[in-house]
């Protein structure tokens, strides 16, 4: 560290002057080390006790399971005929081509028209997801959707989301579940 030069030192001491301490406590002396300050802890108070002892504090609670749209519970009746693929999806979507933008987009618009005509299963066609290190420049659409369908406007409308069945595309597509209006 080298010393301040004479003209170095006359700035250094106008600067300084003109700052305003953010404490309203006075600024120690120039050359004194900074006093630490005690904190000063209250004596402890011994628990008055006549015949009874204090009851512990209560336990934290823990924090409440995180809802996914993937775990979502539809009767088991639901879950059997998805699996079997024996319902037909009153809407279909298909993503192919789509950038990501245009995908969220045809994804809002379709659940809007699907909503507001009562339809209950809407087929999701992403194609599958392409696994491995990033940059992966396909599969982008699918790795997204599930947080899309989450963070939706439209999510409160959404009942569940599962896998499609093989005949409707099978890991490249899902089954939207619309709750009843």
């Amino acid at each position: 560290m080298r010393n301040l030069s004479p003209d170095e030192q006359q700035l250094w001491q106008r600067v300084t002057s003109t700052i305003r301490p953010l404490s309203r406590e006075p600024l120690p002396e120039r050359g004194a080390p900074p006093v630490a300050k005690e904190m000063e802890v209250p004596p402890e108070r011994p628990a008055k006790v006549r015949g009874r002892v204090p009851p512990p504090p209560p336990a934290p609670r823990p924090p409440a399971p995180v809802r996914t749209l993937q775990s979502a519970t539809l009767d088991g009746g639901w879950d059997r005929r998805l699996r079997a693929g024996s319902i037909q999806p009153d809407r279909t979507l298909d993503l192919h081509g789509h950038s990501l933008d245009a995908a969220w987009f045809a994804i809002d618009q379709a659940l809007e028209r699907a909503i507001a005509s009562g339809d209950r299963i809407l087929l999701l066609i992403t194609g599958h997801e392409r696994k491995g290190e990033p940059p992966v420049v396909r599969g982008r659409i699918r790795a997204a959707v599930n947080d899309w369908l989450a963070s939706s406007p439209h999510a409160s409308h959404i009942a569940a989301v599962r896998g499609a069945h093989r005949r409707h595309g099978g890991g490249g597509s899902l089954y939207i579940i619309l709750r009843r209006s």
